[in-house]
């Protein structure tokens, strides 16, 4: 399985890919989706979709996570980060990939064992994780992070349907 992990941002996207076998997870690549200020609302989120849609054909991947917006202080910040993940996971939709999403708790939880804990922390963990040399830029960890929760998540989901007589084949219930 290939998983593509996405942390929405209006200002910067991070991205990460990793591969998924067994209890095995390796490093494909990772990096940020920027876009400009200028260009207004419409074109950063042409931007994103476009990017991702660059990124979809490049890796390739047959899974997609997507962390969660949480309720800032400030509405518009919200909503605007809100349009920010519509945009990535309507790209996403448009490549007919599944799509799960997670609470930044939840990626935490997964990656480090603190739902609490700093992006520094996570940072670090991805590193250790992925047997990495450097520590990725702080939006492309998360996306890391997020990616590799939903490879635990996975499993445990194949794990349970497979006790049904089900299995999950390209995405897909079979």
């Amino acid at each position: 399985m290939r998983v593509l992990g996405i942390d929405p941002g209006l200002r910067v996207t991070g991205f990460g890919v990793i591969d998924v076998v067994g209890q095995s997870r390796s490093y494909v690549a990772s990096g940020c989706i920027r876009t400009a200020q200028e260009a207004g609302l419409p074109g950063r989120l042409r931007t994103i979709i476009d990017g991702l849609f660059e990124i979809i054909a490049e890796y390739q991947p047959t899974q997609v996570a997507v962390e969660q917006v949480f309720v800032n202080v400030n509405p518009q910040s919200t909503l605007l980060l809100g349009q920010a993940r519509g945009a990535a996971i309507s790209a996403v939709v448009m490549r007919e990939l599944p799509v799960a999403e997670y609470t930044a708790l939840q990626v935490k939880q997964a990656v480090v064992g603190n739902g609490h804990a700093a992006k520094e922390q996570v940072q670090e963990m991805v590193k250790r994780l992925l047997r990495l040399e450097g520590y990725p830029q702080a939006d492309a960890a998360d996306a890391l992070a997020c990616a590799l929760c939903h490879a635990n998540h996975s499993g445990q989901l194949a794990g349970a349907l497979a006790k049904q007589g089900l299995r999950v084949k390209r995405g897909r219930l079979a």
